[in-house]
C-alpha cells in the first residue's frame, strides 16, 4: 500500500515529508547563521580589544624602564660647605663629575657646562643633597652614584627619538649625542626597571613623574566610599527586601533607585560640587569628598546586587526558620544574608571597580591638581588614577605619552584583580540549591 502522508497530491504539490524536511534545512541554516553571526561578534569584540591593548603596550611599556647614569661624584667643600647646608651647589657637583668622564669637554666654558648638566636629571641634584644631608662626613669624598638622566636622553636611549633627524628638529644636539655614546661606551648608562614610576608623586619632568599619589589618592577615596556604601547600601537592600511593605512608596523608592544607577557619572559630581564643598565647606580635592562622591555613584549598583543576592536564596530558607520559632531578624541575619553574602561582595567589588575608573566626577570636585607628595590622610589635597591619567594626557611634554599609557594599563590591571577577586568569591562561596 501507498503511504497517503508521503505521496505527492493529485496537483503535484510536495508531500508533509518533503515539507518538513525542507523546514529543518532552513532551520538549520537560521541556526548555522546566528552562530556564525555571533563568532563574528565575538572576534570583532577581542580584535578591539586586542588593539586597545597591543596600542597602550606599544607606547606604554617604555614607561617602565628609565635610563640611568652611574658616576663617581665629588662632593667639593667649596661647592657644598657643611655650614650651608641643606644649600649647595650641587648640580654643579654632578656636572663636574660627568664632564670629566667626557674627554675633550671644557667645563670652564659655562654653556658646555649647562650643556653637560643637561644630560642629568633635575633630581638628580636632590638625591645628592639627601645623601650629604643625611651624611655630611661625606663632604670631601667621592661618593658613586646612579642617577636618572633627563628625559631628551632618555627617549634618546630608547630610541624614541631619531638620530637621522636634522639637528634643528631634535631636542638632543649632535655634540650631546656624541657624549651620550661616550657614556653608553664607558658602561655608565644602565636602563632599569622604573621602580620610580611606583614611588614617585607627581613631577613638572616626565623622567621623575609617578603614580605614588594618584595610587594612595586612590586607596583613600575608595576606602571612603566603601566604608559608607557598603553598610548604607546593604541596610537599605536588606530592609526593602525583607520589611519594607509591599505599598506604592517602596515601588517608587525602587524605581528611583534604578534609575540612579544609570544616572552619569558626571551628575553626581555636580552635586558633590554643590552640596559637599558649596554647603558643607568640604576641602576641594580631598579624597574623602572624592569617596563621599564615589559612594553616591556606588550605592543604587549595591543596593541592587545585594537585592538580588537575597531573591536568590531559596524561601524554603525563610521558611523554615520560621517554623522552628526564628523571628524574622533572625530568619534574615543568621540564615538569608550569610548565604547572599557571595553575591553581595561580588556585587560590591564590582561598583567600587566601577568607581575606581571614574573620572568626571573627581574632576568636578578638583582632584585632578598637581600634587607632588602622596597625602597621609583622606583630607588632603590628592589625586586619584584616572584624573592622573587626563593630566599627563594633557601635558604638552612628550615623555608624558608613555607614561598615560603606563598609568592605563596599571589602572586596567587594578580593574582585573577586582574582577577576578570578585569572580573567586562568588565560585567560592556561592551555594546552590
Amino acid at each position: 500500500m501507498t503511504d497517503i502522508t508521503n505521496a505527492p497530491g493529485a496537483s503535484g504539490r510536495p508531500s508533509s515529508t518533503e515539507l518538513v524536511a525542507a523546514s529543518l534545512k532552513a532551520r538549520h541554516r537560521k541556526q548555522k547563521r546566528l552562530q556564525w553571526i555571533g563568532l563574528g561578534a565575538i572576534s570583532i569584540a577581542f580584535l578591539m580589544l586586542f588593539i586597545l591593548v597591543g596600542s597602550l603596550v606599544s607606547t606604554g611599556w617604555q614607561a617602565f624602564t628609565q635610563t640611568h647614569v652611574t658616576l663617581d661624584v665629588y662632593v667639593d667643600p667649596e661647592e657644598i660647605p657643611e655650614e650651608r647646608l641643606p644649600r649647595g651647589g650641587f648640580d654643579d657637583a654632578l656636572a663636574a663629575s660627568l664632564g670629566k668622564m667626557l674627554p675633550g669637554v671644557d667645563m670652564n666654558d659655562r654653556a658646555t657646562a649647562r650643556a653637560v648638566e643637561k644630560i642629568l636629571s633635575n633630581g638628580a641634584q636632590f638625591e645628592l643633597r639627601d645623601l650629604v644631608v643625611a651624611d655630611p662626613a661625606l663632604i670631601g669624598k667621592t661618593i658613586t652614584m646612579t642617577v636618572p638622566v633627563s628625559d631628551p636622553f632618555d627617549q634618546l636611549n630608547k630610541g624614541l627619538i631619531a638620530r637621522d633627524t636634522p639637528e634643528e628638529n631634535r631636542r638632543v644636539k649632535n655634540n650631546e649625542i656624541q657624549w651620550f655614546d661616550t657614556l653608553k661606551d664607558e658602561g655608565a648608562i644602565s636602563k632599569p626597571f622604573n621602580w620610580a614610576l611606583f614611588t614617585n608623586a607627581d613631577s613638572r619632568f616626565p623622567e621623575l613623574a609617578g603614580l605614588k599619589g594618584a595610587l594612595v589618592g586612590s586607596f583613600w577615596a575608595l576606602l571612603t566610599c566603601f566604608l559608607i556604601s557598603f553598610p548604607l547600601g546593604i541596610g537599605s537592600a536588606i530592609y526593602l527586601e525583607e520589611f519594607a511593605p509591599k505599598n506604592k512608596l517602596s515601588d517608587f523608592i525602587e524605581v528611583n533607585i534604578n534609575n540612579l544607577a544609570a544616572v552619569p557619572s558626571v551628575v553626581f559630581g555636580l552635586l558633590a560640587l554643590a552640596v559637599f564643598i558649596g554647603w558643607f565647606g568640604l576641602p576641594r580635592s580631598a579624597p574623602f569628598v572624592g569617596g563621599l562622591t564615589l559612594a553616591l555613584m556606588t550605592m543604587p549598583t549595591i543596593i541592587i546586587a545585594t537585592r538580588a543576592a537575597l531573591k536568590a536564596v531559596p524561601p524554603s530558607i525563610r521558611e523554615a526558620a520560621l517554623g522552628l520559632g526564628a523571628s524574622k531578624q533572625q530568619v534574615v541575619f543568621q540564615h538569608v544574608l550569610p548565604l547572599a553574602m557571595p553575591g553581595i561582595l561580588t556585587g560590591t567589588i564590582i561598583g567600587l571597580a566601577q568607581a575606581l575608573g571614574e573620572t568626571a566626577p573627581l574632576l568636578l570636585i578638583g582632584m585632578n591638581a598637581f600634587i607632588t607628595s602622596a597625602a597621609s590622610s583622606p583630607f588632603e589635597s590628592a589625586t586619584a588614577l584616572p584624573t592622573q591619567i587626563f593630566i599627563w594626557a594633557d601635558s604638552p611634554e612628550r615623555g608624558f605619552v608613555s607614561r598615560t599609557s603606563a598609568a592605563i594599563l596599571v589602572l586596567l590591571g587594578f580593574l582585573v584583580m577586582m574582577n577576578m577577586v570578585a569572580i573567586y568569591l562568588r565560585q567560592k562561596f556561592e551555594r546552590k540549591w
